[in-house]
């Protein structure tokens, strides 16, 4: 019972880290492209995906501290396992390692998005420091806050 219960949630999280995977794509192309609108379209639904995995991982680590272990959630998903028939426990731990797999390709596929965007920010906001020294970086809000360089509400003239 445990163990199907078990196998469910990791391919659930598997598919789940897949449909990620290829949104984290979508998103990708889109700040190539700078296609803005679908960017934020697609960010929007990975926060949703991301709520669901997380509600999935929840789940899992409730079923792993079912068995009274340390707190760590690999020690307790292999002291699980161990206590599984082989047949069982190979199933399981190969689901789970390319479950690590996919989440770390996942991480990186997003550390090379934010790469991105942050190469696109500071290369936008020294634009901006070129194009107005007067303002000298700093920009505030109406309450006397200080705020950084917000480009949607910028609206510049086409010629110098």
């Amino acid at each position: 019972m445990v163990f199907e219960k078990c196998r469910e949630i990791l391919h659930k999280e598997c598919e789940v880290v897949r449909r990620i995977a290829s949104l984290q794509n979508l998103v990708h192309e889109a700040v190539l492209n700078r296609d803005w609108s679908g960017f934020e379209a697609n960010f929007s639904k990975l926060n949703e995906i991301g709520e669901e995995f997380t509600a999935l991982e929840h789940e899992r680590e409730r079923i792993f501290s079912s068995i009274q272990v340390k707190s760590d959630a690999s020690a307790n998903f292999y002291t699980f396992t161990a206590k599984l028939p082989p047949d069982q426990r190979g199933e399981l731990t190969e689901i789970y390692r390319n479950l690590k797999m996919e989440t770390l390709k996942v991480r990186i596929m997003g550390e090379t998005i934010m790469s991105v965007i942050i190469g696109a920010r500071a290369t936008a906001a020294g634009f901006f420091e070129l194009a107005f020294p007067d303002r000298k970086n700093k920009i505030y809000t109406p309450y006397g806050m200080p705020v950084s360089h917000d480009m949607r509400s910028m609206v510049l003239n086409r010629s110098f």
